[in-house]
């Protein structure tokens, strides 16, 4: 088995997500928050190359306003080094950034995603790296969601960062808490990641299962 060749990209730890007006509510913005740190932490330890990305939008923007205190990283990641940053204005790290050459110039094959937010930056880079190639793995404990009430209907915090970890584990990462992580860099092993058939099948005999009582 070939050890993956992994860095680690934080996606937008901003103060919007802990103390500003879009607040992380699942998993616990302080708990993940806390993995983060762990994450960055290992990786620096490990030699693999850390890549921070920064949101902004517009001056006159409710969020990531630039200039705002809002749209600066997190003390967490602020006081953290890295090897490579990233400014973006759209959800995947990868449009409009050098991030795809970054990594390809480092031979990087499989790339591990935390930071916010589990369905919206974070799913976005992770379905552009699978495109491009990339193996990715995704900490469902160093990322979080917030609650959504539209058109469409109504969603917890909860109910999205589960339905998304349950997704992307079917096709698009291999989806572990920050411990199983730190496990698998310090073995030098990759991550287990699901497919959709299979997927399907355990859904569909659990249901069948259930169902015969």
């Amino acid at each position: 088995m070939t050890s993956p060749r992994r860095a680690l990209i934080v996606i937008d730890v901003q103060n919007e997500y802990v103390t500003g007006d879009l607040p992380i509510e699942y998993p616990d913005v302080h708990t993940s928050l806390a993995n983060v740190g762990r994450a960055m932490d290992a990786a620096q330890a490990a030699g693999l190359p850390v890549v921070v990305v920064q949101n902004f939008a517009p001056a006159s923007s409710p969020l990531f306003a630039r200039g705002s205190v809002g749209a600066e990283f997190h003390p967490v990641v602020a006081s953290r080094p890295h090897d490579h940053y990233i400014e973006k204005a759209l959800p995947s790290a990868f449009t409009g950034t050098d991030l795809a050459d970054w990594l390809a110039a480092r031979q990087i094959d499989t790339l591990t995603v935390i930071g916010y937010m589990t369905h919206n930056c974070d799913a976005s880079t992770i379905n552009h790296a699978v495109h491009a190639g990339l193996a990715v793995e995704f900490l469902h404990d160093a990322t979080g969601s917030v609650p959504y009430d539209n058109s469409a209907g109504i969603a917890s915090a909860q109910d999205i960062h589960r339905v998304f970890s349950v997704v992307l584990q079917s096709r698009f990462a291999a989806v572990a808490s920050t411990e199983e992580w730190l496990a698998a860099v310090k073995s030098g092993t990759p991550l287990e990641r699901g497919n959709i058939y299979t997927s399907n099948q355990q859904a569909r005999a659990n249901r069948t299962a259930v169902q015969a009582g």
